[in-house]
């Protein structure tokens, strides 16, 4: 234990006497092969769409990413009076609550006061952290901080049987009573109302249930075989109450469940439900309470339940939390990425639980520079880097921007956050912006490790999985004046609407900035506000059978055909902005492949190669590179003597 301040030592004590209740836990009889409901090998998920070709790519330098990423990596406790941020970097805090200090009124189980839940989440956020937090009623040692032990509201009194846990000397509610379940899904109901999709809170713990709200009673628990100890743990019926309750109640904020054979596996076919192992990557015994049976690990390890209930994939849809073991957690990384004495394969914890967060209150004496730390951090959660940008570098009017990006953690990004493209001035200022529909949570891991229980290949086996994902969306530069920009993407912390200073998600990469905003390259912005010149308007020139006939999948419903074999198009009066080389797209649609020679103002032809399109009324582009006078009077020609080309929908010029 480290030498910290009186407070801290309280703090860590505590964390300690959590741990210890699961010492002791009588384990059950070894589980065969045959018990096995593993999922076994996740399907991969679709690839997406493929980046525009008709846009230039631009390959980003990567880097790595910040420590202190938002969601993901370590918490600590809140801790009145001492700054959230002090030691290794985080972004997120951890805070207890006892359900007594909610519900206050002796009389009514109806009524709740929410101020000692807001005062941490407030003070939480004005270190521009997120929360992650668990309520309970039974807290050995006397709580934790100016939280009560006995958090049992009043207001079940003389409604609900009380019985005394002699071991560890609380109280511990008839969690079987109507009246308290009642209560209980009551405040559950309520707690969503009020707090599902705040922009303080992460994670939520199930909690409620149990000592320290970890869903279990030992010694008093279901295990009455060999000891003389009543159980006092609820039935299955109405754990999965509690658990459904919760799962109805908030769909937006994520949920975690302490264990996957919580309620007989209420959760096991809620996909929104994930979990939380609070005796992480710790050997108790000369077994793992984490890594399962085929890695060394007890019968009752956290991932030999997942596998045993078939949701070791849980994480592809929910997040995985929970604390390192306090015991271990001075030297959990000191070994990576193997362990050593009491701390397990520590990689292949984070691997194989795909974990994105965890308490570690003694991280706070961690060197920012140690590397194995980092790698863990790294390594939990996302880790996003945007590989290649697609976009024009001269570009007016409305044009395209994408950008493929890929996940080199172990999970994927749980929260629907909104995704902007942007313009940087000389002074770097914002001058535009536009919000995308951009989706983070589509982009999985590029590879997972598998479980030895899956025989697919001797551990360590990785497969792929995950893509790089490609996004793309239409800008308006309308309105942006002439001049030379640097094009930026931002991914917005709904927590910046209280704190401006939250922690910004930041991509693994050197243009990164600070402020959020990531540097995808320059973009030079010319005169006009064209969106692209139809083929089938009257001002152009027709000649040699070429017609206009209707389209519905042109942007202007019509499209120019029969062209080549003496068929041409002209396009009269293209905007040349300020002159010289320019980037020409066409919008063309043909099922076969054809070519074109394109000249502008009657200059030399260059004979470009259009790839075939499904069918004629879908379209997709190519660019061709054009040498233009400035201002209007350019024109543009397509024909193609030896054979047909393309039908036309339209040009753009950038």
């Amino acid at each position: 234990m480290s030498t910290a301040t009186p407070k801290r030592r309280r703090v860590v004590a505590a964390l300690c006497a959590a741990a210890v209740a699961l010492l002791p836990v009588a384990l059950p009889g070894p589980t065969r092969a045959a018990d096995l409901s593993a999922q076994g090998v996740p399907d991969r998920p679709s690839p997406g769409p493929s980046p525009d070709p008709s846009l230039p790519s631009h390959t980003l330098a990567t880097a790595d990413a910040p420590l202190d990423n938002p969601l993901k990596g370590f918490a600590r406790f809140l801790q009145p009076g001492t700054d959230p941020n002090a030691g290794y970097p985080l972004s997120l805090t951890w805070a207890y609550f006892g359900l007594s200090e909610v519900m206050t009124d002796a009389t009514n189980c109806a009524s709740y006061n929410w101020g000692v839940v807001d005062s941490a989440l407030n003070t939480i956020a004005a270190a521009g952290n997120h929360a992650a937090i668990r309520l309970y009623m039974e807290y050995p040692g006397g709580g934790t901080g100016s939280h009560p032990g006995n958090a049992i509201p009043q207001c079940f009194n003389g409604h609900v049987a009380m019985r005394h846990n002699a071991y560890w000397d609380v109280t511990s509610p008839d969690y079987d009573n109507p009246y308290l379940v009642t209560g209980l899904k009551n405040f559950i109901t309520a707690f969503a109302a009020r707090y599902d999709g705040d922009p303080r809170l992460g994670y939520i713990h199930l909690g409620l249930i149990g000592l320290w709200g970890e869903w279990h009673t030992w010694p008093y628990d279901t295990d009455t075989s060999g000891d003389t100890y009543p159980n006092y743990m609820p039935t299955n019926a109405n754990a999965a109450d509690i658990i459904n309750t919760y799962n109805r109640a908030f769909t937006r904020t994520r949920l975690e469940l302490r264990y996957a054979d919580n309620a007989g596996g209420a959760a096991d076919s809620l996909p929104a439900i994930g979990y939380h192992d609070d005796s992480f990557c710790f050997r108790e015994g000369g077994q793992g309470v984490t890594l399962p049976m085929s890695m060394g690990g007890a019968s009752w390890s956290q991932l030999q339940k997942a596998l045993e209930h078939g949701v070791e994939n849980r994480w592809t849809t929910a997040s995985m939390g929970g604390e390192v073991r306090p015991e271990i957690q001075s030297v959990a990384f000191a070994n990576w990425p193997n362990g050593s004495g009491a701390v397990d394969n520590i990689k292949a914890c984070v691997e194989l639980e795909h974990t994105t967060w965890k308490i570690n209150e003694l991280s706070r004496d961690y060197s920012p520079t140690d590397p194995n730390v980092a790698a863990a951090v790294r390594l939990m959660g996302y880790n996003l880097t945007v590989r290649n940008a697609y976009f024009h570098g001269t570009a007016q009017g409305s044009t395209k921007v994408g950008v493929r990006i890929d996940n080199t953690g172990v999970a994927p990004f749980y929260y629907p956050w909104t995704v902007s493209l942007g313009l940087k001035d000389a002074a770097g200022t914002v001058v535009r912006s536009w919000t995308t529909s951009w989706d983070l949570r589509q982009i999985q891991p590029t590879r997972i490790r598998a479980f030895p229980d899956w025989q697919v290949g001797a551990d360590p086996t990785y497969r792929d999985f995950g893509y790089a994902r490609y996004f793309d969306t239409s800008v308006d530069l309308s309105g942006v004046g002439t001049g030379s920009y640097r094009l930026v993407m931002k991914v917005k912390n709904p927590l910046e609407t209280i704190n401006a200073n939250a922690k910004k998600l930041r991509f693994a990469n050197a243009g990164q900035n600070a402020d959020g905003w990531l540097d995808l390259g320059g973009m030079a912005v010319g005169a006009g506000t064209t969106s692209g010149y139809e083929a089938e308007s009257t001002g152009n020139t027709l000649s040699g059978g070429a017609v206009v006939s209707a389209c519905g999948g042109c942007s202007g419903g019509s499209k120019v055909g029969y062209l080549g074999n003496g068929g041409t198009l002209t396009f009269n009066d293209v905007d040349g902005g300020a002159g010289g080389t320019r980037t020409v797209t066409l919008h063309y649609a043909s099922p076969e492949a054809r070519n074109a020679r394109i000249q502008a103002n009657g200059g030399t032809a260059q004979t470009v190669g259009f790839p075939s399109t499904p069918d004629w009324s879908t379209t997709r582009t190519t660019t061709v590179s054009l040498s233009l006078r400035a201002g209007r009077g350019n024109t543009v020609t397509l024909s193609n003597p030896s054979g047909w080309a393309p039908d036309i929908d339209k040009i753009t010029v950038s």
